[in-house]
Order: C-alpha cells, then structure tokens, then sequence
C-alpha cells in the first residue's frame, strides 16, 4: 500500500472518529438541556407549521379583534393569585382573564384564554376549581390545570370539558421552574397546550362560540378614573382607567399587576363586575353562584353601565332556560351590552365587597 493510501486512509477514521465524537458530544448536549430542548423543537415544529401555511386572519369571537386564527378554540389556564406567584407569565397576553375568589372572603384565583396571542411562558399554573368550569364551556375552551378539587375533578370525569391535567402531563405539556418554590413553579406554553390538544384530538377549530357584541373603543370623558374591588387584602385590586388610552390598568394589592413574560402592566378595555354568593363548602373550598343571574357592573370606553349577567344554570346539557351555555351581559332593559373590541377582564366579587369608582 502507497504512503499516499495509507495517509488517505489515517484520515478518513480521523474524520469518521472525529464525527463520532462530534456526535456524542451533541447527543450529551441534547440529553443535558432536557426538557427546554423539547420545548425548543416543539416550538420550532410549531412555527414550521405556520409558515407552511398561508396566515389566516379571523375575528375573534370574545375580543372582536381580529388576528391569525382569532376564531380558533380558546385555550383556558387555571392561575395563582398567591404573592408569592408574581409576577404571572403569560397575564397581560390573555383574551379574557376570569376571577373570583377561591375561598369565601379569602384568596381569588383566575382563569386566563389565550387565542389571538401565544405566550411561550404561562404560569404559574393552578388547581382547578369547579366554579370555573361554567366559564371555559361558555366560552367553548380546552381547559388546562394542575390537579383540581375533588368537585373540579368528579365533573371533569364525565368529558363535559376538554380538558388538559399537568398531573397526567400529556406529551410534555408542562414543567417544573427551579427558581419557584413548589406548588408555585408550575408552567406550561400555549404551543406545548395546543400539541397536547391535537394529540388528545380535541376539537382545535372554534365552532360552538357564540360571540359577544362589539362597539369600538372611543373614550366618553376626558377625566382617568379609579375601579377599586374590595377582596381582602392582599388581594384587592384596582383597575385606573387612562382616558387618553381609553384602557384600564391592573393594580394589585397595591402594586402594578406585571407580566412576567413580557415585562409590561396589564391593561384591558373592558371591566366586567360579576356579583355573586359564595358558600364555603369545607376548610379548603368554597362555592360562587356563577349559574343563573346577578347583578352586573361593565366599565367600558370610561362608562359605567350597570345591568344584569345571565348563564343557563344547568352545564350537563338538557331542557334550560336559554338555548346555549353563553354569559350574557345585558342592560336595565334586557338588551345585550356592547364590548369595546379588547381584551376583557371579568370579576366575580361577593354582595358584601365594596366596589367603588373614584375620579383621579
């Protein structure tokens, strides 16, 4: 064999061991980054996905704004309202965010829609809680939780919801951040919800909601004002309308509401104030009267619009009242309020918390 193979040869297994070590040494790359490797390739098949296909722009049937796939199936996340959560990820990003109170005259908790925006990071992630199941097949959502009251479980074993369980974790929807304190440290993605909902083969497409009445936003007065809900402290929470914005911003406990994700105040355009009982039903969990009717507050556009709420008081199906499991919002004379084209934010408060306006 000529020196000239030989050599040809020596560096050919160079170059083959070479690639094999290459090879491993990515391989121990991949297997260190571990899960936000996952959550890399998700997103990236995720985002091929979409450029592979022509954006679509549709109106939204919550917000009546308009954005790629707005009338897609909302996804709904149980969150924390506990201080040691904030700042919550994913807050300011959500369609409509409903709140009521976890515990008679205690802790509120919420649950945020996400459609038109796609946050990378939501959390932290809670437990279900069955007053807000109403909610999420109202507004026709695939409902995503971490574990739940036996009253939130035994109603979701029946499939009345699509719903997604980071204890059963399917397909890697959730995860874990080390910088939280458990049960606080619970997080998940709108594309890894929405992996799981294909997977699942839940309905994607948004076909059952019936959407809201919209007006556009143009501010009435000229002058900001104050929304203050009486839950108890540490929770109570101010809404401070900025007229030249015609939006209103989120304060709780008396700090600014932020997003962890994307660093900014949440601001919604629509108020809405729910009154309605709640009932403790044991030492960990209580009961809100959100089936039937009560009585409603909407500010909008710096209006003050008072009326009534309105949701068949049967979820399961069969003979109701109305037709569909819609809320309705409706004014003294029964009409259906409009809602300026936003976002929305929803409050169930107790008849004995104070809800007061203030000019500033």
């Amino acid at each position: 064999m000529s020196h000239r193979i030989v050599v040809g040869v020596l560096l050919a297994v160079a170059l083959a061991g070479g690639g094999l070590i290459l090879y491993f040494l990515d391989l121990g790359k991949t297997v260190s980054v571990g899960r936000e490797t996952m959550v890399q390739e998700r997103q990236t098949e995720m985002q091929d996905k979409k450029e592979a296909t022509p954006k679509r722009f549709a109106i939204n049937p919550l917000t009546g704004e308009s954005c790629g796939e707005g009338d897609r199936r909302p996804l709904a996340v149980m969150l924390a309202a506990d201080h040691v959560a904030r700042p919550l990820f994913g807050i300011s990003q959500a369609d409509v965010v409903v709140e009521m109170p976890a515990l008679t005259n205690g802790i509120t908790r919420y649950m945020a829609l996400f459609g038109c925006e796609q946050p990378e990071e939501i959390g932290s992630v809670r437990s279900a809680r069955h007053d807000f199941l109403p909610f999420a097949k109202s507004f026709d959502a695939i409902f995503a939780h971490w574990g739940g009251s036996y009253l939130a479980l035994d109603i979701l074993k029946t499939g009345v919801i699509d719903n997604i369980d980071s204890i059963k974790n399917p397909f890697d929807a959730f995860w874990r951040k080390n910088d939280r304190l458990a049960p606080h440290n619970g997080f998940t993605s709108f594309a890894g919800l929405l992996n799981a909902a294909e997977k699942l083969n839940y309905r994607t497409a948004g076909t059952t909601t019936k959407g809201y009445v919209h007006i556009k936003g143009e501010s009435a007065l000229d002058v900001d004002q104050n929304i203050f809900l009486g839950y108890p402290r540490p929770y109570q929470v101010d809404f401070v309308y900025d007229h030249a914005a015609n939006s209103y911003r989120r304060w709780r406990g008396g700090e600014k509401e932020m997003d962890g994700a994307t660093g900014g105040q949440v601001e919604v355009k629509n108020v809405l104030v729910m009154v309605a009982a709640s009932q403790q039903v044991n030492a960990d969990y209580n009961e809100v009267d959100v089936e039937g009717e009560g009585n409603l507050t909407l500010y909008r556009n710096g209006e003050v619009i008072k009326g009534r709420w309105k949701r068949a008081k049967e979820m399961y199906g069969g003979e109701t009242e109305q037709s569909d499991n819609k809320y309705y919002f409706l004014d003294v004379s029964g009409k259906e309020i409009g809602l300026v084209e936003g976002k929305i934010w929803v409050s169930i408060v107790q008849p004995n918390q104070k809800v007061e306006l203030t000019l500033k």
